[in-house]
């Protein structure tokens, strides 16, 4: 079954009809405005699918001016979101009461592409525990910046793969939880000028407070482009796996690229405009 939505309770309707495997399209051009309306439910092995790239199209506009809560939550496995634009209530830098998140999955194989992600104040994507093989690719995500958290994508997950995005405007691009369990890739990503802390994170023990230094499971960072001049990643702990931080481009020719503990390699990188490989860019 293939359902065409183009206002919001058709939208809310589709959701509770659609079985695995159908689709519910926007076509091109809408605008829904569903403020008043958080928490959708996307059903398990249902795409939500736009028409963001085909033939120059910027795809429908779902945006929320409710200034707190969670915009949408997976409700199963397989769930795929695809081609629209997703455009939060706050864009600013400023520690405000009010807290929003874009979507939050605690299930397995959730795939987001091809999406506009953007003024999501506290965090974009958010995978909880449970949600395995996170897919977060080809998406553009930025201005997801409030004081003290604004996050493009939240990890507290394991073996989510974040790859060939466009990230900018955000205080981390990516930030991790770092308890056991926890680990991502990232790769292939743009990560923009402007972010007001490390823009790739795996939080330790000291963070949490769990007597630990653990500082998640493993991280596995290559090919990103990184043109920001905060450091490029920060690993506050030591991940149990280990860490890999390679073929990435470091545009900032000053700063060390890498702040880790331990049980990190750092390797065929290369910095500054004139790209030049080194290899002693990491502080422990």
């Amino acid at each position: 079954m293939f359902y065409i939505v183009k206002t919001k309770q058709e939208l809310l309707e589709a959701g509770l009809k659609a079985q695995p495997g159908e689709v519910v399209c926007l076509p091109d051009a809408v605008e829904i405005d569903m403020t008043g309306t958080m928490g959708v439910a996307l059903p398990g092995g249902v795409t939500l699918a736009g028409t963001r790239g085909h033939n120059g199209s910027l795809g429908a506009r779902l945006f929320s001016e409710q200034r707190s809560g969670t915009g949408y939550a997976t409700a199963g496995n397989e769930v795929r979101v695809t081609g629209l634009r997703f455009e939060g209530p706050f864009a600013g830098t400023e520690m405000t009461a009010q807290n929003a998140t874009f979507l939050s999955t605690g299930h397995w194989r959730t795939e987001i592409d091809n999406c506009e992600i953007y003024n999501w104040n506290i965090q974009g994507v958010y995978t909880s525990l449970g949600a395995t093989y996170v897919q977060v690719h080809h998406n553009y995500i930025h201005h997801c910046q409030r004081s003290g958290y604004g996050y493009g994508v939240v990890v507290y997950s394991s073996d989510v793969r974040i790859i060939a995005n466009k990230f900018d405007y955000s205080r981390h691009h990516v930030a991790a939880g770092g308890r056991p369990g926890c680990s991502y890739e990232a790769a292939w990503n743009l990560i923009m000028e402007n972010c007001t802390s490390s823009q790739l994170d795996m939080h330790g023990g000291r963070d949490r407070g769990d007597n630990t230094d653990i500082a998640g499971d493993w991280m596995n960072i290559h090919h990103n482009t990184f043109l920001g001049p905060k450091r490029e990643v920060g690993i506050r702990g030591t991940p149990s796996q280990g860490a890999e931080i390679h073929h990435n481009w470091f545009f900032n020719p000053l700063g060390k690229a890498v702040y880790s503990v331990a049980n990190t390699r750092v390797y065929k990188n290369v910095w500054g405009p004139e790209q030049k490989p080194q290899e002693k860019r990491i502080e422990f």
